[in-house]
């Protein structure tokens, strides 16, 4: 095997050493693989909730917003991610430009109806070595919480969640983050969505394993984005 097709390849943790522990709610530690290389695995409560946390990562990146670079396992219940060291990973840490790059991708968040976007404890946004700021964990995007419990009808075809994210008092960190953006800054992040073709996503969805009505969900959700844009 080339070291282009291990890159390829599915972590097997079997054959890794387990470095270190967890750091979230779920079953998780740090490996090491025979590269020296970091991996943060977390065991997740299905295969199919791992999938939805992998799709979730490719609409993320289709999309240009910055999250940890995910990679495929091969027990199907595993979500695992390069480890990365940040600078700092708490929304209280941020300086005003750090608050401006996060506040770019509300309109990513919405669409994927990421309530955990900014985490219980401001916690789900970080800053890499390099200034970049990254969402930490997508496990609360598309069909399921980020405690695993299944969304059902409250992910559905309207994107309630650019209000919400800006304005319920129950997700406090997100509204700290999001509630003071004007009308430029949220024409600017939600056009990060609407403009994005409808084939990509398609193609996005479906090769990334998705079913072909979340990819029509997804377009209706990014249409019912486009007629909440101010102007």
């Amino acid at each position: 095997m080339t070291l282009q097709d291990e890159d390829r390849a599915p972590l097997d943790t079997a054959a890794m050493q387990r470095v270190g522990g967890a750091l979230g709610s779920h079953p998780a530690g740090l490996y090491e693989d025979a590269r020296g290389r970091r991996w943060y695995v977390k065991t997740v409560e299905s295969p199919d909730h791992a999938r939805n946390e992998w799709l979730a990562a490719q609409l993320y990146a289709l999309a240009g917003a910055p999250t940890l670079h995910y990679r495929r396992c091969r027990a199907p219940d595993q979500v695992a991610t390069a480890w990365q060291t940040l600078q700092h990973s708490r929304l209280s840490r941020f300086s005003e430009a750090e608050r401006r790059q996060a506040r770019h991708w509300l309109g990513v968040h919405a669409w994927l109806a990421n309530w955990d976007a900014v985490g219980f404890e401001g916690d789900n946004q970080g800053v890499a070595t390099d200034g970049t700021v990254l969402t930490l964990d997508v496990g609360g995007a598309l069909r399921y919480r980020a405690q695993g419990d299944p969304k059902g009808e409250a992910f559905g075809t309207r994107v309630g969640e650019w209000d919400r994210l800006r304005r319920d008092p129950d997700n406090p960190h997100a509204r700290r983050l999001f509630a003071d953006m004007d009308a430029a800054e949220r024409q600017a992040a939600g056009q990060v969505v609407t403009a994005l073709p409808a084939a990509m996503i398609q193609a996005c969805v479906l090769r990334h394993g998705g079913a072909p009505a979340l990819a029509q969900q997804l377009l209706a959700r990014r249409a019912d984005l486009a007629h909440r844009l101010p102007g």
